[in-house]
């Protein structure tokens, strides 16, 4: 079962290049007294050894706050790590191989289409993220724009959680909350925010979930 079976809310996503300068550590810490659904490390260019030391800190922190901490990309540091769930984009490897790797640890996989998120579910993904729903400024190679109506029709089909994600910010989730998906992610709306818990906090509102 997804880790984000029963969810509604923000999934936040830590990218050190998208914090302001600051330290990811201090910026996972006020997203996770927001109270997100989970807490996603994505550092594509980190060497392994600081990469195996945040995201244990970081996954230290989520279980303390009892949220879900995932791993993006690597599977064999995600094991290592003692992540909750690994993330897997579409030229990562495939399910069926991770799942030689990590066993029964949830896999979510990042889906850009209808068809792709039909395939993922059928592979054995136990939640997608969908997208970019919206413009994105913070993964230069990103897909293109996927729109709501996209996002509708992949949360008609999927019978798994489906996560939003691209250039979503709380003036948007009024629109992601009339898919009714369920969760939308973030990472620079939180990243680049003043005040990171605060944001947190109203993008879960908005997105129907009291974080009070």
């Amino acid at each position: 079962m997804s880790i984000l079976a029963d969810a509604r809310g923000l999934y936040v996503i830590i990218d050190p290049t998208q914090t302001r300068g600051r330290d990811p550590r201090a910026v996972a810490e006020a997203a996770l007294a927001g109270k997100p659904v989970a807490l996603q490390l994505r550092a594509k260019t980190m060497q392994d050894g600081e990469l195996v030391s945040l995201a244990r800190e970081l996954c230290a922190m989520a279980r303390r706050s009892g949220v879900p901490f995932v791993l993006n990309d690597r599977t064999d540091l995600a094991i290592l790590v003692g992540a909750d769930a690994v993330h897997l984009g579409q030229d990562d490897m495939t399910i069926g191989d991770a799942r030689r790797v990590i066993g029964t640890m949830p896999i979510g996989i990042s889906t850009h289409s209808l068809t792709q998120a039909v395939a993922a579910e059928r592979a054995g993904a136990d939640h997608i993220g969908y997208g970019p729903i919206f413009p994105t400024q913070t993964k230069r190679d990103a897909e293109p724009v996927v729109g709501v109506e996209g996002l509708a029709e992949v949360v008609r089909a999927a019978r798994i959680p489906v996560v939003a994600i691209g250039g979503i910010t709380e003036l948007r989730l009024p629109e992601i909350r009339a898919t009714h998906a369920r969760m939308a992610a973030a990472i620079g709306a939180v990243g680049l925010a003043a005040d990171v818990t605060s944001v947190v906090r109203a993008m879960n509102l908005a997105l129907g979930e009291d974080s009070r």
